[in-house]
């Protein structure tokens, strides 16, 4: 088993000691780090993600399995500034306006990371104003919001008609979730797409920027 292999199966086990034991070794071998990055934790990640989105991985040994990732990007990180490595793509994530809630918002920010992609993310109760501020301050690709309550989930409209007002919606792609969120109500509020867990948020994340 090459040393990619091993890290992809130590992700999968959400070995955090063997992930960071491999990706020190693999450094030490001389390995780029660019290569560790994208041959084993990033395609480690992808496997964790369909098979979280397969229902035979949950929530727990996903977020094992993240934390896995970010510890051997931080270990990556020093060798990978003067690389010339280009992000997936810039996404701000948030939860709307009247809803606390986070557990699914971090879970699917994490995923999008460990695809590769720059996450801004602007926390819980994010008025509409702010994800059109954040899209105005930075050339982001996606914008990314979650409800968890129906009764914020009109929010997710208002936030995409404050976009269009601001003229930023042709610019971006909108992508909604949550427990009460469906592919019908997506379409009814104009999003780009509906993920119902963070797997396939990340899934789709990568189609959309194609």
């Amino acid at each position: 088993m090459s040393n990619f292999e091993a890290i992809v199966s130590a992700l999968m086990k959400g070995n955090l000691e063997a992930v960071t034991s491999l990706v020190q070794q693999s450094l030490d071998e001389g390995t780029p780090a660019e290569d560790i990055l994208k041959q084993g934790l990033i395609r480690g990640m992808d496997i964790v993600g369909e098979k979280m989105q397969s229902g035979d991985l949950f929530i727990p040994e996903v977020l094992r399995s993240a934390k896995g990732m970010s510890a051997g990007v931080g270990l990556l990180k020093p060798h990978l500034a003067d690389a010339s490595i280009t992000t997936a793509g810039k996404i701000v994530i948030g939860t709307v306006k009247g809803d606390m809630h986070d557990i699914g918002k971090n879970l699917v920010k994490m995923m999008m990371e460990s695809a590769g992609f720059e996450v801004n993310d602007l926390g819980t109760d994010v008025a509409p104003e702010a994800f059109v501020k954040a899209v105005q301050e930075d050339k982001v690709d996606i914008v990314a919001f979650s409800a968890l309550l129906t009764t914020t989930m009109p929010m997710m409209k208002q936030t995409i008609d404050a976009l269009t007002e601001s003229g930023l919606r042709d610019n971006v792609k909108v992508m909604v979730g949550g427990a009460p969120v469906t592919q019908k109500f997506a379409d009814e509020i104009g999003a780009d797409g509906y993920a119902p867990e963070a797997g396939s948020a990340n899934k789709m994340a990568k189609a959309m920027i194609k």
